[in-house]
């Protein structure tokens, strides 16, 4: 059986969003993924993504964030 943890659940205040990080092992094997759900109403959007692309997405936000902060 896969293992998943949960390693984060937050609400957006703005669109009403649920979003959920977790680990995700897969019982086959191979890396463990970050899997990224977002939930709006009775849709879910699920991105499953490897350590690489969750280091750029994560950089890429923050670089982000970090630049609004400045600006505001």
């Amino acid at each position: 059986m896969d293992t998943i943890t949960s390693l984060a659940k937050f609400s957006v205040p703005v669109g009403n969003q649920e979003i959920e990080l977790q680990q995700i092992v897969y019982e086959a094997g191979g890396m463990p993924q970050m899997r990224l759900r977002i939930r709006e109403k009775s849709r879910f959007t699920v991105f499953d993504i490897d350590p690489v692309t969750a280091t750029h997405w994560a950089e890429t936000m923050l670089s982000w964030a970090r630049a609004q902060e400045a600006a505001a």
